[in-house]
């Protein structure tokens, strides 16, 4: 296994190699560790640490090509930012649940941790790259240098790490970081921060600049709206109708969001993310 900094890997579009998910190099941790129930996302209830059904005994899903027709959208929009293979071959050195059963438990402990490192991570590589954030360059850059330390941790430290202080600690840093780029936009800008706005009709709404951290848009019909440099971190899209919407420029939009909403071609996405193939 290569040293820490080799890992800090950039695709030619600016976003990093081991912050994508591998799932060849992982032992299906988001196949057994997480807990689900039935719903619009799952049709089946499945307990944490229990195996899926559809787990295969090499680590493969056997429905993966065909997820949403069987009800696991859940599955398909999910995304671990490389903590996968993070957790299996470098925090475990490649030994597998399967194989040690003992370490079953712990793995999947330090997955749930990992993930939210991995995370913010990404949200940090992305600050970075927003010329406007230029004033908090130093900042981000040590605590995408102390995030990244403490995904090198040994299981034991991770599971003692109070991840939940550090990603609030990052967050605040990552606010500061938004709250400079959106200055951009000279307008009003909307702050629908947290907001309700399941089902509601944002069409051709100007949302440029606006703040919709963690916003509840399950439904919303955003039909053409402009969303460029609109916060978008944490909101949920799930069933949100994009088609026409711009979302270029837009901050802190990760590609399980595009996947779990409905758009089409002349939706605009960032370039650092892919239009998902259902659109």
């Amino acid at each position: 296994m290569s040293e820490q900094h080799n890992h800090t890997e950039f695709a030619s579009e600016g976003g990093r190699h081991d912050l994508r998910a591998e799932c060849e190099r992982c032992f299906a941790l988001c196949c057994v560790a997480p807990a689900f129930t039935v719903s619009a996302d799952f049709p089946i209830t499945k307990n944490a640490g229990q195996p899926c059904p559809h787990l295969q005994a090499d680590f493969r899903c056997s429905i993966h090509a065909c997820l949403r027709q069987h009800g696991f959208r859940g599955c398909a929009v999910y995304d671990c930012f490389g903590a996968g293979q993070k957790v299996s071959q470098v925090t475990f050195a490649g030994r597998d649940w399967r194989q040690a059963p003992t370490t079953a438990r712990q793995m999947f402990a330090v997955f749930s941790i990992m993930r939210i490192l991995h995370e913010l991570l990404w949200y940090l590589t992305e600050a970075l790259r927003l010329p406007a954030a230029h004033p908090l360059h130093t900042e981000l850059s040590l605590a995408l240098a102390e995030t990244e330390g403490l995904t090198y941790n040994s299981s034991a430290a991770l599971l003692e790490l109070d991840v939940r202080a550090h990603q609030r600690d990052v967050t605040v840093l990552l606010l500061r970081a938004s709250e400079f780029v959106r200055a951009e936009v000279r307008h009003q800008k909307k702050n629908l921060r947290g907001a309700d706005l399941m089902g509601a009709n944002l069409k051709g709404a100007d949302l440029r600049g606006a703040n919709l951290r963690g916003a509840y848009l399950i439904g919303a019909d955003l039909r053409g709206a402009d969303l460029r440099l609109a916060d978008l971190t944490g909101a949920d899209f799930r069933d949100a109708d994009l088609r026409g919407a711009n979302l270029t420029g837009s901050l802190f939009l990760i590609q399980s969001q595009l996947e779990a909403a409905r758009g089409d071609r002349d939706t605009k996405v960032p370039s650092s993310l892919t239009r998902p193939t259902h659109w």
